[in-house]
């Protein structure tokens, strides 16, 4: 059992590093670039484009696949945007095991098998995640929108901080963040935005985050699928496919989180070092 635990908090952790029916069925095909757009036009269009909700409330299946173990759970959603996400995590007969919460300044996770918990500013965990974590950046990860690393949006005047090519049947868009990470950005002719990939300078180190299966969801178009890939020096390490049954754009969210004061508090260094010890049993 102790094992089976290590492997849940394990998989509700990955969601950090890097975390029913739908009410429309109709798929939204991807459409080859045309005529090149000027740059402001495109990233113009690019945001209008975006998926557009004030509150989301989502339910979805998560496989995760790493070289030793294989895991699947449900997962409940629920956004208010530019404020907070909740990933409720019910692995077994719709039972929360976890709860992880990312709000603008900080992170927690509540582990209700070991009655413990993390609770942790972004400025604490800064060294310990290869990254620059970002709350705003994370948000459009899980909403199908481009987005500035470090930065809560994208203004016209920072509209030059991307390299745009539209050579080919799709555009590309390239920045980079203060650790000199690269963003790869790939949109199709409508400017949906279909993949994101990001890697250090050496590019030993490799995201992978794809969007498939767009459908509409109140006329908009959403990935249904989300595939998510980590492949360090050649070699696949993780693998996550994010499978969207039912998606609510602006209905009431309710975004409680209550400590039970008999929990344990760790830091996210005990976390870290408890996945290590129990990786290498």
């Amino acid at each position: 059992m102790r094992r089976i635990v290590c492997n849940l908090f394990y998989a509700a952790l990955m969601f950090v590093l890097l975390l029913s029916g739908c009410k429309s069925v109709k798929k939204v095909g991807t459409v080859e670039a045309g005529e090149a757009k000027e740059h402001q036009v495109f990233f113009d269009s690019m945001k209008e484009q975006a998926f557009q909700y004030s509150t989301l409330s989502a339910r979805l299946n998560a496989e995760i696949i790493t070289p030793d173990k294989e895991l699947s759970s449900r997962i409940d959603l629920k956004m208010v945007k530019d404020s907070a996400f909740q990933l409720s995590i019910l692995p077994v007969l719709g039972i929360e095991i976890f709860r992880i919460e990312f709000s603008r300044d900080s992170i927690k996770v509540l582990d209700r098998l070991n009655k413990r918990y993390v609770a942790e500013g972004y400025e604490g965990m800064k060294g310990k995640l290869p990254v620059d974590f970002n709350f705003y950046n994370l948000q459009a990860l899980f909403t199908n929108r481009i987005f500035l690393p470090g930065e809560q949006e994208i203004v016209p005047e920072k509209y030059n901080r991307f390299k745009l090519s539209q050579d080919g049947p799709k555009a590309i868009a390239k920045t980079r963040d203060v650790l000199d990470l690269l963003y790869t950005f790939v949109a199709d002719g409508e400017e949906k935005l279909l993949s994101l990939h990001v890697t250090d300078k050496d590019e030993r180190y490799n995201l992978y985050w794809d969007y498939k299966d767009f459908r509409l969801v109140e006329k908009q178009p959403f990935p249904m699928l989300m595939d998510i890939r980590i492949v360090a020096e050649n070699k696949q390490v993780g693998k996550m496919a994010l499978t969207f049954g039912r998606i609510e754009p602006d209905v009431p969210v309710n975004l409680e989180f209550s400590i039970p004061s008999k929990y344990k508090q760790i830091t996210f260094a005990q976390v870290i070092k408890g996945l290590s010890s129990s990786k290498k049993e």
